[in-house]
């Protein structure tokens, strides 16, 4: 997709868009629980909605390497009261869910976008998005949070991941989802390799070409520290930074971050010195 057409989720395409990460989860890899009390999350949603983002989005559940399945009635007692209060303060919440029950009750209560790690293909999912007329981004995962690292293998994982996205988004609109509702995320780090890892982001602009916004989700990831010095998730802002910015520059519509005040700051001197102003 060319940057400057079209919109998503009501949000204009005419730049990168910032998704901030609010992690309501005891477990999460990137943060270790600093926000799974509900008002600290709030105010954390509150304190990166300032910071810039434009998008907030709001888990429940742990999807790191590794992780167990949670029961969506306790995800949903997680995230409810920090997805309704940041819709009542004015932000285009996200709701990062793979269960349908989430999904409607996290609309219902001010989500306008589900950011699925499984690509809507719970029972319902697709049905729930419809329903609520909202956004959704597709993403592909090899596999499940619990075993997706273990060994992961594909013949051509650009071609490969490239296919089964196209085949979800195909089967989201014959559910009733229009296409321009819909964004893709190839999946940085969801059962992949380092070396996946880097095909997919170096293909950024073959997935921007399909016409549909894509999400690309780098920050914090563990493939930074493998081609660093293994630093921790907290110490891996410049390598985020580097990799978002990369894919910025081919294409990518939505970057997912945590530190957005940086990722804002990074993309605004990016943008002066491309446009050469």
């Amino acid at each position: 997709m060319r940057l400057g057409a079209g919109r998503f989720a009501g949000l204009t395409l005419d730049r990168p868009l910032v998704m901030g990460v609010v992690n309501v989860t005891p477990d999460s890899f990137s943060d270790g629980g600093d926000f799974a009390d509900p008002d600290v999350a709030i105010a954390h949603g509150l304190r990166l909605q300032h910071e810039g983002a434009d998008i907030v989005d709001i888990g429940g559940e742990s999807t790191r390497p590794g992780a167990a399945a949670l029961d969506p009635a306790a995800e949903i007692d997680r995230v409810l009261p920090v997805v309704s209060a940041l819709a009542r303060a004015g932000a285009v919440v996200s709701i990062d869910t793979r269960h349908a029950a989430v999904m409607r009750a996290a609309l219902a209560a001010g989500a306008a976008i589900v950011n699925d790690v499984t690509a809507l293909r719970d029972t319902g999912a697709i049905d729930a998005v419809r329903d609520a007329g909202a956004s959704a981004v597709l993403m592909h995962m090899q596999g499940d949070p619990g075993t997706m690292q273990k060994e992961p293998r594909y013949d051509d994982v650009v071609g490969e991941v490239a296919a089964w996205l196209a085949a979800r988004v195909e089967a989201c609109v014959a559910g009733g989802i229009p296409r321009d509702r819909l964004a893709v995320d190839p999946g940085i780090g969801f059962g992949k390799t380092v070396a996946h890892n880097l095909a997919l982001l170096a293909a950024t602009e073959r997935f921007a070409a399909t016409g549909l916004p894509v999400l690309i989700g780098v920050s914090r990831k563990s493939f930074i520290a493998r081609l660093s010095a293994g630093e921790p998730p907290k110490d891996r802002l410049p390598g985020s930074l580097a990799a978002a910015l990369f894919a910025a520059a081919r294409g990518a519509a939505i970057l997912r971050v945590h530190d957005v005040a940086a990722t804002r700051q990074a993309l605004a001197v990016w943008r002066a010195i491309a446009d050469g102003r």
